[in-house]
């Protein structure tokens, strides 16, 4: 029986992108550190006038016959290119599919606690994929569920269009709901998809103590059960 690896032994991994001496094909096609093509020239030449610059041959069309090479200032342009990288991925948007799960015979309070929930979340920019169940004979009529689905896609039009279409797949139907653009200007509700925050520590102790102070008081008052009987009804029993 093999010993299984306790640690990943394997090498990291380096820059695939071949430079300098790692390029070696005899021939390239050259461009110049201002971006002019100066030609198919053999390696050897391209080192000597990069190196004459004190710049760096970079191939950078590694599939092109011959090979395409520029000469750059490596160290800048990689992290140009890192800074671009994390540029895009900053501004690229996540995307929350949220479920929600139905039966063909819901009850009316049951649809509309489902039906508040998928609102909540496309005010949220999420997307909602609704599925109905089906079981036992109730696979015999999926025109029910797929009414069902329709209707919620009614209920929610000013927030979320269809972007899939009721499908039936074995004994589930599914229907993807997409949020609705927001206008020009204005900012989608973030926090809508979201559970309300509980209210800060300090706030909930002072409301805590304010209702422990009420209690107390109704207690002292003539007549209430933890306090003392009136005077006069003291000396009527006297």
């Amino acid at each position: 029986m093999p010993i299984p690896r306790r640690f990943d032994r394997r090498p990291p991994e380096r820059d695939q992108t071949r430079i300098n001496e790692r390029i070696r094909v005899p021939e390239v096609r050259l461009i110049g550190a201002d971006g002019k093509q100066i030609g198919v020239v053999s390696r050897d030449e391209a080192l000597r006038y990069a190196r004459e610059r004190d710049l760096d041959l970079v191939e950078v069309a590694p599939d092109a016959r011959p090979p395409v090479c520029r000469v750059l200032d490596y160290s800048k342009y990689k992290y140009e290119q890192e800074q671009k990288a994390k540029a895009a991925r900053r501004h690229q948007k996540s995307i929350t599919i949220r479920e929600i799960k139905l039966r063909p015979k819901i009850a009316a309070n049951d649809y509309a606690t489902k039906l508040g929930h998928v609102r909540r979340f496309l005010k949220g920019q999420d997307k909602v994929k609704v599925t109905i169940m089906f079981r036992g004979r109730e696979t015999t009529h999926p025109e029910r569920g797929e009414q069902l689905l329709m209707r919620l896609a009614e209920d929610v039009q000013d927030l979320g269009v269809i972007e899939q279409r009721p499908n039936l797949d074995g004994r589930n139907m599914t229907m993807l709901l997409g949020p609705v653009k927001p206008k020009p200007g204005e900012e989608p509700d973030q926090s809508a998809g979201r559970p309300a925050e509980r209210a800060p520590k300090r706030e909930r102790r002072q409301q805590r103590q304010e209702r422990q102070a009420a209690a107390q008081g109704a207690a002292q008052q003539p007549g209430s059960n933890g306090g003392q009987a009136p005077a006069e009804a003291q000396r009527a029993g006297a």
